[in-house]
């Protein structure tokens, strides 16, 4: 059965950086896209960055593109999201996700209502 794992997240101030790391296990991770989820309370769940299993193609959410960036190395089954220029709106529970299928349409991430696995999130809070 396979699982996934995400830590790095903590409380920093506005204009801080924090890097999110995803580890997999019983799953082949090369045959995974993988992508970054978010939530707030009282709002839906939304995509901020995916890449593709080769890590050639990637996606980034409008509010996200220029701060954030998305890596993963499949030597060590892990895919990390570095944030930098944080701010108080991307407080959140993040989310890692595996879908084997690949990006959705367009290259982009695909809907939360897709994906084959997802982790249980770990907190990210940005002070103001």
């Amino acid at each position: 059965q396979g699982q996934v794992v995400e830590s790095g997240g903590d409380l920093v101030q506005a204009g801080g950086s924090l890097t999110l790391s995803c580890t997999t296990s019983g799953l082949i991770f090369d045959d995974f896209a993988m992508g970054w989820f978010r939530q707030a309370p009282g709002k839906e769940r939304e995509a901020v960055s995916c890449i593709s299993k080769n890590g050639e193609d990637t996606y980034f959410e409008d509010s996200v593109k220029g701060r954030f960036t998305i890596s993963r190395d499949n030597a060590k089954n892990t895919v990390y999201l570095q944030m930098n220029s944080l701010k108080p709106e991307d407080t959140a529970t993040y989310v890692c996700a595996a879908r084997s299928y690949g990006l959705g349409p367009g290259g982009m991430c695909w809907s939360k209502y897709e994906g084959d696995y997802w982790g249980q999130g770990t907190q990210v809070t940005v002070s103001s």
